[in-house]
């Protein structure tokens, strides 16, 4: 252990470390976690909760440091975790709920938080096979948006989730909520829109798109005969001209009522489960 966590606020208790001022040095450095350039440079981010972190566990994400609050301390899963993270190498805190509010930037907080190493998908590693369905997404702004396609992606059974050009951080603290934990089990790339382009060509996907101007029936195009990727626009301004035209097929969803648009996740919702709905189709017939 470093001399560092001997500071005044954090005392040595076995193997775990008690702290209980939030100007511990280590507590200042999880708060700027909060900060996008932050966990970059660091290439680690923040779960929150017990199963988030038991999840992430099983499917062999690194801890870096678990922290749980003092009433939690006699639970049989918590101890797990926490004998669990010690043997990889990792920091143990017990903290006050004081403490742990203002790291989670709430008034009730989940007891058990743990600081995790990023994980990437390189887009050149991505070689997606016939029945695979794979999202992306063009500058996407919104972490509740991101985290709520990145759970849907997951559930649907999609192969990746792709961010393409100026995106919100899949690995803020709003977004790993919104996932719910499927950021842990789905891959996430980021790429610029040239990459995405080029690595469209060489892959050899289909690429549906919605678009205002689509003319087509997002329940008439073909999901199934190559590996597909639905691509889906930005918030405010939807697809760039370069990205749409790229695509092999443009479509929309058909609306009745008063609303002019769906939300991003909704719509990505119903795109993704069009989709399985012809695999699904298809595997029905083989």
């Amino acid at each position: 252990m470093t001399d560092e966590f001997r500071k005044p606020g954090a005392r040595k208790v076995g193997q775990v470390k008690e702290v209980t001022s939030l100007a511990n040095p280590i507590i200042k450095d999880i708060k700027a976690l909060s900060n996008k350039k932050d966990r970059e440079a660091a290439g680690i981010f923040m779960a929150e909760g017990l199963k988030l972190v038991i999840d992430a566990l099983e499917l062999g994400w690194e801890i870096r440091t678990l922290i749980y609050a003092k009433a939690a301390k006699a639970k049989p899963l918590v101890e797990q975790v926490a004998t669990r993270t010690v043997a990889n190498g990792g920091l143990v805190l017990e903290v006050s709920e004081k403490v742990l509010s203002s790291v989670t930037r709430r008034d009730n907080p989940q007891m058990v938080v743990g600081i995790f190493a990023q994980r990437w998908k390189r887009l050149e590693d991505l070689v997606p096979a016939k029945d695979d369905t794979i999202v992306a997404l063009d500058r996407v702004r919104d972490p509740g948006n991101l985290g709520t396609i990145i759970r849907t992606a997951d559930a649907a059974g999609a192969s990746a989730v792709i961010l393409v050009g100026d995106c919100t951080d899949a690995f803020s603290l709003e977004t790993v909520r919104a996932t719910m934990g499927s950021v842990f089990a789905i891959p996430v790339v980021k790429c610029s829109a040239e990459e995405f382009l080029v690595w469209q060509k060489r892959s050899g996907v289909n690429v549906v798109a919605t678009h205002l101007a689509g003319a087509v029936d997002y329940r008439t195009a073909d999901y199934k005969s190559k590996p597909v990727v639905i691509l889906m626009g930005n918030e405010q301004s939807g697809l760039p001209d370069n990205l749409a035209k790229a695509a092999n097929r443009t479509v929309r969803i058909p609306q009745q009522g008063r609303a002019d648009s769906l939300n991003l996740a909704v719509a990505t919702a119903v795109m993704l489960f069009e989709a399985r709905r012809h695999l699904l189709t298809l595997e029905d017939r083989t």
